[in-house]
């Protein structure tokens, strides 16, 4: 970061480079935001300024329009391409810091929100009253509804008797 900000003292004068200068962090979470609302208003207007001054630039070398009479609309375009881009850069982390300020009101705005409809649904009354006490035996069981196969006592152990006698025959066979 140190390289970026020497790189920023050298493209700015010393009135652009203040406000710069506050667009990096720890002051700029000092900033309170009518504050950080005018510096974006202001590196958005320096931005669009160094971006209508290259575009000017290239119309005279591309032979579009005539030059408006400095030495400067025949020099590099680089050095305010690279100021261009300190203030993009700027306005990016200004942005997002009114991004993080917008999103920390929302958050708290619907925090508000769910805490007054949890009081109003805690001082309601209930609209359908308790059960009230109930046995403590419980519910009575209910009969099973399915038929019962009816086995005389005579067919009780009839098949598995069959099974020994069938095995007895063979046993003697054999």
């Amino acid at each position: 970061m140190g390289v970026e900000f020497a790189a920023e003292r050298r493209l700015l004068s010393e009135e652009e480079f203040a406000p710069v200068v506050s667009s990096h962090y720890p002051e700029l979470a000092a900033l309170p935001h009518e504050d950080l609302v005018s510096l974006a208003r202001w590196l958005r207007g320096q931005h669009a300024r160094a971006r209508d001054i290259i575009r000017g630039r290239r119309r005279v070398h591309r032979g579009k329009a005539e030059a408006r009479g400095t030495a400067a609309e025949t020099a590099s375009d680089r050095g305010l391409l690279e100021k261009k881009q300190v203030f993009a850069r700027g306005l990016k982390r200004v942005n997002a810091r009114l991004a993080a300020l917008r999103a920390e009101a929302k958050r708290a705005e619907a925090t508000a929100a769910l805490q007054a409809a949890l009081a109003r649904r805690q001082a309601a009354q209930p609209h359908h009253p308790g059960a009230g006490a109930t046995p403590a035996a419980g519910p009575a069981s209910l009969p099973n509804a399915k038929r019962r196969g009816i086995i005389t006592g005579g067919r009780v152990g009839s098949v598995s008797q069959a099974g020994r006698n069938a095995q007895a025959a063979r046993d003697a066979r054999g």
